[in-house]
């Protein structure tokens, strides 16, 4: 009998060892914390009459890169501006075809598609374009 209790004891103190060692395991993956480089989601402030109006009522129009979500674009508001937004519409830019006279005649092209983000602030916030 004593050979079966020590036996069971061992293996009772492995089990408490896999748990200690799995939750230790476990914790570290929690704390890692990935940091995103959002540069690449904001190209440029988008001016125009329109976004100039609605830069009175805290709504802000961006270009924004064409694989760009919601969180990408919410994210990179954050860090680049400091404020944080209220609410992120996003809308599809399609692309256009051009036609120019020219010296021998017409010579058409196309204009690129893009994407554009309506970010919405909370009064009192500004973002300010220098």
């Amino acid at each position: 009998m004593a050979i079966f209790k020590k036996t069971k004891e061992a293996k009772e103190e492995k089990k408490a060892v896999k748990a200690d060692t799995s939750v230790a395991k476990k914790d570290t993956k929690q704390t890692v914390v990935l940091a995103k480089d959002l540069s690449w989601v904001l190209r440029s402030p988008r001016i125009t009459e329109k976004s100039a109006l609605s830069a009175e009522k805290n709504v802000y129009v961006f270009n924004i890169a064409t694989k760009a979500t919601k969180s990408d674009v919410k994210g990179a508001i954050e860090e680049l501006y400091k404020v944080k937004p209220v609410k992120i519409s996003t809308a599809k830019i399609p692309s256009k075809i051009v036609t120019r006279r020219k010296r021998g005649g017409v010579t058409t092209g196309k204009k690129i598609e893009g994407k554009k983000a309506y970010v919405y602030l909370k009064k009192g916030d500004v973002i300010e374009f220098a």
